[in-house]
């Protein structure tokens, strides 16, 4: 009997073991392409596993791969968003989710993957094939970009330029310089998203909690009644819609920036992962709306 123990808790751990590997998206053979070296990449703090590896095919052509993984989606949309920004490319819909190419560069993201590729002579459709290749083999995870970056005003215009930071603590990665930004405080539970609208940018902050919301809406307020004082740079129009704060910075008037307000979409949605406990109570509500609707018309 303690053999038989043994032997299971020795398989099970043996189990325990395999599904904490990361599988492996670079092997040795990709399609045309055929593994030259691999190498670790420099990957960012919050990443959960990373590979690289260079590539070349028949003809002589060279590809170098790199591929992140992340624990959620949204992370490595905020890390191609950065990318993009640094690269002053445009994201849009490609090989995986979303994606930018330039002249030497492609990068994607599918999933919880984030996949750059590099050819140092710009052979575009060496990387797309390459591209491709690597694509089919990952996971597609929620297939589609964050929530937040759709409820931007035009968000199919908004996403080529916007910037998600998701879980963040700080907006520095932004690259914007605003006496504001002092007043927010996330706790690390809050998304942003910083798009450009011509001269106009703006940012609209996403906290998951009501109360969080209320806290740095009456802290944002205060800050830039301060700033209005002090004669220093300031939002020229803010507003909380819902759990968002929305401040536009640069705009031509005041009035084009609130017009920019109003268009930003603020949508909750409540998904319980058991039996809805308020379904007899909605029974009740539609029941007692369809009789008074029937006794109006009578």
């Amino acid at each position: 009997m303690r053999l038989v123990k043994a032997v299971i808790l020795s398989l099970f751990v043996a189990v325990l073991a395999a599904a904490q590997q990361p599988v492996r998206v670079l092997p040795n053979q990709l399609d045309k392409f055929v593994k030259s070296f691999g190498q670790a990449p420099v990957a960012p703090a919050d990443a959960v596993a990373s590979e690289a590896a260079e590539y070349v095919d028949a003809s002589g052509g060279r590809v170098f791969a790199e591929v992140l993984r992340f624990k959620q989606d949204a992370k490595a949309y905020e890390q191609l968003s950065l990318a993009a920004a640094a690269a002053k490319a445009q994201v849009t819909p490609a090989y995986g989710t979303a994606g930018f190419q330039n002249q030497n560069e492609l990068v994607f993201f599918k999933g919880s993957h984030l996949v750059r590729l590099r050819n140092a002579k710009g052979d575009a459709a060496l990387l797309a094939t390459a591209a491709q290749a690597i694509s089919e083999r990952l996971d597609k995870g929620e297939a589609d970009i964050p929530a937040l970056v759709k409820h931007l005003p035009n968000p199919e215009e908004a996403q080529k330029n916007a910037v998600f930071l998701h879980s963040f603590r700080d907006l520095s990665q932004l690259g914007m310089q605003q006496g504001v930004f002092t007043a927010i405080d996330t706790q690390g539970n809050a998304d942003a998203a910083l798009a450009a609208y011509g001269p106009s940018k703006m940012l609209v902050l996403e906290f998951n909690t009501p109360q969080l919301a209320k806290d740095n809406d009456e802290r944002i307020i205060a800050r830039i009644h301060e700033l209005w004082k002090l004669g220093e740079p300031a939002p020229i129009a803010y507003r909380r819609v819902g759990n968002y704060s929305v401040m536009v910075f640069d705009a031509p008037d005041q009035q084009s920036a609130n017009q920019l307000i109003d268009q930003v979409k603020y949508e909750q949605v409540v998904q319980w992962l058991g039996e809805n406990p308020n379904i007899l109570r909605q029974a009740e509500q539609h029941y007692v709306n369809t009789t008074l609707g029937v006794l109006v018309a009578v």
